[in-house]
C-alpha cells in the first residue's frame, strides 16, 4: 500500500514540475521597466502618493456639534 502512496506522490510531484515548467517567465529587467511604468502611469491615481480630499476622507475627524 505504501508503495502505491509513494508513486502517487511521485506522479503529483511530476505533474506540478510540469505546470511549473510550462509558465511563460520574463526578464527581471522587463518586469521592473513594466512594473515602473505603470506605477509612472498610475501615481496620480494613488491616495498614498496625492493625498486625500478632505471632503472624500471617511476617516476624518467628525465635527463636534454646538447647538447654542
Amino acid at each position: 500500500m505504501s508503495n502505491n502512496s509513494g508513486l502517487v506522490s511521485l506522479q503529483r510531484s511530476v505533474k506540478q514540475l510540469r505546470f511549473e515548467a510550462d509558465i511563460r517567465r520574463i526578464k527581471v529587467s522587463q518586469a521592473a521597466t513594466e512594473l515602473k511604468s505603470f506605477c509612472l502611469q498610475n501615481a496620480h491615481k494613488d491616495p498614498l502618493l496625492m493625498g486625500v480630499p478632505s471632503s472624500d476622507n471617511p476617516f476624518r475627524p467628525p465635527k463636534s456639534c454646538a447647538l447654542f
